[in-house]
């Protein structure tokens, strides 16, 4: 399954409601929406610096990884970014494509 880290700041609505409900309320919303398109959560960070949540992911497809970053933004309650995750294998396979591409100035 494509993985993706997801990595999440809070608004203001967004931090009230993780006060009211602690990091396990969260956590469970965030596996619930997870499942509910046939991911699975493999780790949930909380932090604080450039972002509030951590979270890596992995969905059946990338149309379902969409659908929760969508729904999930639309709340309000979060600004997110999501990073698409390689396996090793997956780069090495990558690195073995022929690709056409001429430099600038080359």
């Amino acid at each position: 399954m494509p993985k993706y880290l997801v990595q999440a700041s809070y608004t203001s609505e967004g931090a009230k409601g993780l006060l009211a409900e602690g990091g396990s309320g969260r956590r469970a919303a965030v596996e619930q929406v997870v499942r509910s398109r046939g991911g699975t959560v493999e780790a949930i960070y909380f932090a604080y610096g450039d972002a509030d949540l951590y979270c890596v992911i992995d969905f059946p497809d990338p149309l379902s990884m969409a659908a929760v970053a969508m729904t999930v933004r639309a709340s309000g309650a979060l600004q997110s970014r999501t990073v698409p995750l390689l396996t090793v294998e997956e780069i090495d396979e990558a690195a073995r494509q022929d690709v056409d591409f001429r430099a600038p100035g080359a």
